[in-house]
């Protein structure tokens, strides 16, 4: 008995040192991802190899025969879930129909963007594109590494094959530098794919804007992974040579040599969905536009806008900042997320000061004219008056040679700039522009200033206020003497607009 009780006591001796060294060998390669560090213990080759056929046979096929780290022994369950299982065979199924029409091969060399689990590479590998790599902002080895879509880490001209799945472009707040990187890391006469949400027509050419040094070689709608993302548009693209690089489709609205526009049909369905416009003279225009804005068809609330470069705000005749930039646009204008560069355009230097502690509002202490010239600005405003956030200071302006008429108010002397060529020289087709105008009158001469110049083609949606000799809210009966034009040339400037393409609103 006493025998076997030392036995015993032996037997587990034995038992509780090794069992420590399984435990310390189980922390050692949880934590470092290593089977034999410095310091520590070594085990053999085939014992590593062992607990590498413990993974699931299609991540043993992607770490070729190496020890696995930490991260992979963590990541088991998730290359056995069914939602992995289900995206691998959706993208393999995606580049399989690739190869049958020719835009991909098994010598390929290919990167997959913005892809944080790494099925996408993992089906090209499955499938034989076996020189292909992920990027993500965080590495998930040996299928992913470190890097992101707005700043590729490869050298330009590497890839015969990139890909953009699943809507990942619908979600980056840089889709131009999407675009750019796409372009400079993809060799001439390589193919992108990259699959969008499909939604309506405006956001697809946005985004052929974008790759303007591409070529479109097939666009269509697939069914998406799972019932969330339903829907899907897969765009083709290839890079052009360099002797023809940037001269692709021409899709989108774009100014022509005599000024004019080519109006795309996309633009024409925007107008026609617009709020009609009001044909009959309000004889209470405040009224008129308080019930109207309710009826107003945002272009946000109509198209997607996610594949712009930039978003950009002017408010032409801005005045104060809580009259327009900061009551309407900054709370009601739907921006769908989007940070919006904002332009103040305003003459009546009593206005300036406040918008100093403005942030992200720059502010242009001019007036917009058609020419680059010195005016004058007549300013209605009582002696004494102090200006409030939503105060008056209302001004028309002049050119200061041709102004003779008398004007019982006070009387400033201002610079004017060229409005249109300062639009063409700041921003460009690729991004979307929202302009209010409140010029006191001068829309007779700077909307046609935009069409002549093309300046106009730039502007994705306008809120004008027109002036008329309208009736006054004093005064019943009585038409205000301040303009000379009628609300008939109002509704002829309105039409006009929106017959060449262009979205705008009735604004009072």
């Amino acid at each position: 008995m006493r025998r076997f009780l030392s036995l015993r006591n032996l037997v587990r001796a034995l038992l509780i040192p090794l069992l420590f060294l399984v435990a310390h060998f189980s922390y050692v390669v949880i934590t470092t991802g290593e089977s034999c560090v410095t310091g520590n213990f070594c085990f053999s080759p085939k014992i590593s190899k062992y607990l590498a056929s413990g993974l699931h046979p299609r991540a043993k096929a992607i770490i070729d025969g190496a020890a696995p780290t930490a991260e992979e022994l963590l990541r088991r369950d998730l290359y056995t879930s069914k939602g992995w299982i289900k995206a691998v065979q959706f993208y393999s199924s995606i580049f399989q129909d690739l190869i049958s029409v020719g835009f991909l091969s098994h010598k390929s060399k290919s990167l997959c963007v913005e892809t944080p689990n790494g099925q996408d590479v993992f089906s090209l590998k499955q499938i034989g594109v076996s020189d292909s790599i992920g990027i993500f902002k965080k590495a998930s080895k040996p299928l992913v590494i470190k890097g992101g879509g707005h700043e590729i880490p490869f050298a330009d001209n590497t890839f015969d094959f990139i890909f953009l799945g699943v809507g990942r472009l619908d979600h980056s707040s840089r889709p131009a530098d999407f675009s750019r990187e796409i372009a400079r890391t993809l060799k001439p006469e390589g193919f992108a794919v990259v699959q969008i949400r499909a939604k309506d027509t405006y956001s697809f050419h946005s985004f052929i804007d974008l790759f303007n040094c591409c070529k479109i070689v097939t666009s269509q709608d697939i069914d998406g992974p799972d019932s969330s993302m339903p829907l899907l548009r897969q765009i083709v693209l290839t890079k052009e040579s360099d002797d023809i690089l940037g001269q692709g489709e021409v899709l989108t609205l774009r100014p022509k040599s005599d000024g004019k526009c080519s109006v795309p049909a996309f633009k024409e369905e925007l107008v026609r969905k617009a709020e009609p416009l009001i044909l009959e003279e309000p004889l209470k225009p405040w009224i008129t536009l308080k019930r109207n804005i309710q009826k107003i068809r945002y272009l946000p609330s109509m198209a997607d806008i996610s594949f712009k470069q930039r978003y950009i705000y002017v408010d032409v005749g801005a005045r104060s900042y809580g009259s327009s930039i900061g009551s309407w646009f900054r709370k009601q204008y739907p921006k769908q997320n989007k940070t919006f560069e904002v332009y103040a355009i305003e003459a009546d230097r009593i206005f300036h000061e406040q918008y100093s502690s403005k942030k992200g509002v720059k502010l242009l202490p001019y007036a917009a004219w058609v020419r680059n010239e010195t005016l004058t600005f007549e300013i209605n405003r009582d002696p004494g008056q102090k200006v409030q956030d939503k105060g008056r200071g209302m001004g028309r302006i002049r050119p200061a040679i041709a102004s003779t008429r008398t004007f019982d108010g006070e009387v400033d002397e201002i610079q004017g700039f060229d409005f249109a060529e300062w639009l063409k020289n700041s921003v460009s087709e690729k991004d979307f522009v929202v302009m209010k105008m409140d010029v006191e009158g001068t829309e007779f001469e700077l909307i046609p200033r935009l069409f002549e110049t093309g300046a106009i083609c730039l502007i994705d949606e306008i809120f004008l206020e027109c002036h008329y000799n309208r009736w006054q809210r004093c005064c019943p009966g009585e038409r205000s003497a301040k303009y000379e034009k009628t609300y008939g040339q109002c509704l002829d400037l309105f039409t006009s607009l929106r017959r060449s393409g262009v979205l705008v609103h009735q604004w009072w």
